[in-house]
This record gives C-alpha cells, structure tokens and sequence, in this order.
C-alpha cells in the first residue's frame, strides 16, 4: 500500500514488485496480495492490455481515519476513548482537532 499511496499512477503487479526493495518477491506473490486487496475493496484496478494496472481505493488520510472510527466502536465508552486521545495529542494536534471540529459546525 506504501508504494501505490506514494505513486501518481496506477502500477501493475510487476512494477510493485520491483519497487520492494527488502525482499525478493516472485511476480505471482505480489499479484496474490494485490488482488486480494483489491478484492477487499482496498485497491482498484484496470486492465492495460494482459495486466492489471491497481491504484488505492481510498488515501492512506482515509484509511487511516477509517481505522481510528474502527477502533473506537471498539470501545464500550465512546466518550470516555474520545476524551483519552485528546488528551494524549499535542497542542498543535489539538489546535488542528478544533479548526476541523469548528469548520464541520460552520458547515
């Protein structure tokens, strides 16, 4: 995922691989991955001529934001979970946290 958030283009499964500098994956091992990520609705993709050519769904701000949502319908006390986080951020954090908050009311 690392590699296709940072790309402007979709890339095709060969291309991925040889942008994984840490490990030597066969072609069909990244294939598999990808497609099973697109299949989970975390990729898309498009044919260009034999291959397919995947992009991310969402942005890495997107899911992100969708696994902070996930973790917190884990918790029995939503407020309680909000409250904790923020006062675990950073001044400058919490000063983002209001603009957002303070943008969504004036909406």
């Amino acid at each position: 995922m690392d590699i296709l958030w940072a790309e402007n283009a979709p890339l095709t499964a060969r291309e991925v691989g040889r942008m994984i500098e840490d490990r030597d994956l066969a072609p069909t091992t990244v294939m598999t991955v990808l497609d099973r990520l697109s299949r989970k609705g975390f990729l898309t993709r498009t044919r260009d001529g034999r291959a397919w050519r995947y992009q991310p769904a969402a942005s890495r701000d997107a899911y992100v934001a969708e696994l902070m949502l996930e973790a917190l319908d884990m918790t029995g006390d939503r407020d309680a979970a909000l409250t904790r986080f923020a006062q675990a951020v950073s001044g400058s954090e919490a000063e983002i946290l209001r603009k957002a908050l303070t943008e969504l009311e004036e909406e």
